[in-house]
């Protein structure tokens, strides 16, 4: 199927016939076929010729829409052969019905030549040959290129479906790991920089601390081991030290390695334990051997950059109040090729308490890690979790800091728990008991779950009895959804401690007005009318003035609950002390997510986190399964305090319909509080059926007015979300690779 291309965006059609210029960042393409033919589901080849003739052609790729808009989520990257032609075997796998195609051919202004695009169907079998004639075009060592070729072969010599279906998935994944090696050309620059151009940046550093690096080993394979400490050798910050401590390995050759590195380098210092006593006695005979300012954490077969600790150091010469410092990571395999990196946020109190976010690459105030007791027995397998969980307990949050960049490579090998928790099950065990440990040293009655992905779910208590809940439901007409949001309520929510405030905006249908006159025979439900033109703030802002709850729910007419203990998750992060909005996880009706946070400066003001993903989907290390704090949460289903809805003056009735929760809780952030999102309240959203969209000239005036006053009032706000990081796109598809270029 051949299809003509459309400029949309960003496109300057040249005199000579296909060539074009590329504007700006965000060139587009329309493809339309001849007959607007829907592509059905299943596997297909794209054929696409272009030339550059003019600067260099950046990140071209293809968006399909599968009726909800071009997305991240649906978008194939599509990469040149030598020739100039994107390479044969671009293969793309439409799991669903495809309504529209969308080119975007770079995002830097350019000249090409362009012909156009063919999509042609294809059997699994194709697909898989031409994957792997791709796949093998890669930098892949011999050993995996033997890998792959036997695992095809087995899948297709037999049509062993599984098999088959092993490896196109292992496929599928390995182009999707690519787009990081491109991120990885494109952003990390340090491998440019010279011995000498290092030493000056050095040089030029006011402070510079001492590092102690923390290496316990215990029957470490020799290739790892020596890349390990190859890579600290090589360090271009040169003020380290290396306290090596081996846990009595029974692996004879290991003493060898170490007392090789030891004549080696002098800043590498031995020590050969005579028993064996696990990862957390190893570790603290490594910190007795310390004698610098900081103190970092590395395992025995992992690797970090030549620029780590130079980083480090600059980020204390920049904020000497740092205590604690942690970086971004990702992971590297057997043959040395680095994927699933973790861009993270800044200090994330309730994430932490999911996950442990800072393990790699941490670094510590060696006069605090000692303070605290160093590691302790009986964690072993989340000792450095343990640690930090009583090092908070000892820090004001601006004594924590977060450096955005890659500096340590966890080393993915099987046994490791890089591969995940499953690996080493009693990792998570410890995990949850340190967790369980801070809490009580805090003082906080909570219980502590391991969630399905094997990170921690916090489940904080309620007091006797639970406060009472105002849920506040502005509505006109459109009954059906009312009748179904306030019978999900009614029917499955088991606590029992709320009411209900509908807020009638000048319903008109007799169905309407019938129904809200029988609703308010249950006592917990009351009818208030409101008969002004719709002001999503000021309706609120009157329901709460009649509110008796000292917990203020907002809740849309097209919410529907999903399970029963969303009210009790809810309200028991709301009363936490220093809380102030909390946002639930929403679905479409599809049951894809809707909300699942929002990211501030996201598209130029605010987006959703993870939409138009599966239920089911994790998100970057684990986030979209984990609660955590976020910037704001959706008014579509937003609790807060009365107290703190008063204190921070309510909604802006100035914002009628758009970024009035988006500016209330940036309002709450400001006043000291922070907002969390739940993805344990669990609610369908049929997302603005009762109002509609912005299509008309007066709507979207109005919109664009709101986008304005978001701009004035929040323009610092709106270049960095704390909850976020500047490694992750602001267009497209939220948590994606930065794209364009942002750092």
């Amino acid at each position: 199927m051949n299809f003509t291309c459309l400029p949309l965006n960003h496109l300057v059609a040249l005199s000579r016939e296909n060539e074009w210029r590329a504007t700006g960042n965000d060139a587009q393409f329309l493809l339309e076929s001849e007959n607007q033919q829907v592509l059905e589901p299943g596997w297909y080849l794209i054929s696409a010729k272009m030339k550059t003739n003019k600067g260099v052609v950046i990140d071209p790729c293809l968006y399909f829409d599968v009726g909800s808009g071009f997305m991240e989520t649906n978008r194939l990257d599509l990469f040149f052969g030598s020739d100039g032609d994107w390479e044969a075997g671009q293969v793309i796998l439409f799991p669903t019905h495809v309504s529209r195609l969308r080119l975007d051919p770079s995002i830097q202004d350019c000249e090409f030549e362009f012909k156009g695009v063919a999509v042609t169907r294809i059997s699994r079998r194709a697909a898989a040959f031409k994957m792997v004639n791709a796949i093998l075009k890669r930098a892949f060592g011999k050993r995996e290129k033997l890998k792959i070729i036997a695992r095809l072969a087995n899948g297709l010599a037999k049509f062993n479906l599984r098999k088959l279906g092993d490896w196109l998935w292992m496929a599928y994944n390995t182009r999707r790991d690519f787009a990081y090696s491109k991120w990885i050309q494109r952003y990390e620059r340090y491998h440019e920089l010279s011995q000498q151009q290092f030493e000056a940046l050095i040089s030029s550093l006011e402070y510079k601390p001492k590092f102690s690096i923390l290496l316990p080993v215990f029957n470490t394979p020799e290739k790892w081991l020596r890349r390990c400490f190859e890579t600290v050798i090589s360090q271009s910050y040169d003020n380290w030290e290396l306290c090596v401590v081996d846990d009595a390995s029974t692996d004879t050759g290991i003493k060898g390695v170490l007392e090789e590195y030891a004549k080696r380098d002098s800043r590498i210092n031995i020590h050969f334990r005579e028993k064996n006593g696990h990862i957390s006695a190893a570790s603290n005979t490594a910190l007795s051997l310390a004698t610098g300012d900081y103190v970092a954490l590395l395992d025995h077969d992992d690797e970090l950059p030549g620029n780590a600790l130079y980083e480090v150091a600059l980020a204390i010469n920049k904020n000497p109040e740092w205590k604690l410092i942690y970086s971004d990571e990702d992971k590297i395999d057997e043959e040395g090729q680095r994927f699933d990196p973790y861009f993270k946020p800044e200090w994330n109190y309730d994430l932490f308490l999911s996950q442990n976010c800072i393990s790699h690459l941490g670094v510590f105030k060696t006069d605090l890690i000692r303070a605290v007791g160093g590691f302790r027995k009986g964690f072993e397998g989340s000792q450095d979790y343990d640690l930090v969980l009583r090092i908070i307990e000892k820090l004001k949050p601006s004594e924590i800091g977060h450096i955005p960049k890659v500096l340590y490579h966890w080393r993915a090998i099987q046994g490791s728990t890089a591969l995940g928790f499953h690996q080493k099950g009693y990792a998570q065990l410890a995990a949850c008991k340190a967790v369980e440990g801070h809490l009580e040293r805090m003082h906080i009655t909570a219980n502590v779950d391991t969630t399905e992905i094997g990170f921690q779910r916090v489940r904080y208590g309620l007091p006797t009895p639970a406060p009472l809940v105002s849920l506040i439901i502005p509505t006109k007409d459109r009954v059906d959804l009312l009748k179904m949001c306030i019978g999900s309520i009614l029917k499955k929510t088991d606590y029992d401690a709320f009411e209900i405030i509908i807020v009638n905006n000048q319903s008109q249908q007799s169905e309407t007005m019938k129904y809200l006159r029988e609703i308010v025979r249950d006592k917990r439900i009351r009818v208030l009318d409101y008969d002004n033109s719709f002001n999503f703030s000021a309706i609120n802002n009157y329901a709460v003035q009649h509110a008796n709850g000292s917990v203020i729910g907002l809740v849309n007419n097209d919410i529907e609950v999903i399970n029963g203990d969303w009210l009790t998750e809810m309200v028991s992060h709301v009363i936490r002390p220093g809380v102030g909005a909390v946002g639930a996880k929403l679905y479409y009706p599809d049951d894809t997510i809707q909300h699942a946070g929002v990211i501030i400066g996201f598209e130029g003001v605010a987006g959703h986190a993870y939409r138009g993903h599966g239920a089911k989907f994790t998100g970057q290390a684990g986030r979209a399964s984990l609660t955590q704090s976020l910037s704001a949460v959706t008014g579509a289903c937003l609790f807060v305090r009365k107290q703190v809805y008063e204190e921070v003056g309510g909604l802006d009735e100035s914002l009628k319909v758009a970024f009035n929760d988006i500016d209330f809780c940036l309002r709450i952030r400001q006043a000291g509080y922070r907002n969390i999102w739940t993805p344990f309240a669990e609610l369908y959203h049929h997302e603005s059926l009762s109002r509609g969209h912005e299509d008309t000239p007066e709507k979207q005036e109005r919109f664009q007015s709101e986008i304005m006053f978001m701009k004035t009032r929040w323009a610092d706000e709106l270049d960095h979300d704390p909850a976020y990081n500047p490694n992750l796109s602001l267009v497209g598809d939220a948590f994606s690779l930065a794209r364009p270029p942002r750092v």
